[in-house]
């Protein structure tokens, strides 16, 4: 099992600001996209329906950007393990060549759907994300 998850993002018009590139909103956009879409398909049905996350922190470096119709591979993981309701979530945006354009990590919360509370992240939870980082 891996806990890498990607997906493709191309750059459409409409995401294009003044300097002719991505738009940093954009990107942020996107960075929620790949966290959502690898929830869906690595979580339980169980735990989709009872848990929701949100974003409690975001730090996105830029060392590149690309422009209309380019295209970008984004890929996410989750570097280690919870702590109490929150996962850090790495994304990492690779150019055409490879090279890294811009990268996140980001800190998400774990919501209660029922309570609208904050929930402790279990191991049964976290599990299906494993390895974190260089674990076994």
């Amino acid at each position: 099992m891996t806990n890498r998850h990607t997906l493709t993002f191309t750059a459409l018009p409409d995401h294009i600001d003044e300097l002719g590139h991505v738009n940093n909103a954009v990107w942020v956009d996107w960075i929620q996209q790949i966290a959502t879409a690898h929830w869906a398909a690595v979580a339980s049905a169980e735990h989709q329906a009872q848990y929701i996350w949100v974003v409690t922190r975001h730090e996105i470096d830029y060392r590149g950007n690309i422009g209309p119709g380019e295209t970008v591979t984004a890929e996410t993981f989750i570097p280690t393990g919870p702590t109490g309701a929150r996962f850090d979530r790495r994304v990492d945006f690779r150019d055409a060549d490879g090279k890294v354009i811009v990268s996140s990590n980001t800190t998400w919360a774990m919501i209660d759907r029922a309570s609208g509370r904050l929930a402790r992240v279990r191991e049964d939870v976290a599990a299906p994300f494993r390895p974190f980082g260089d674990e076994g």
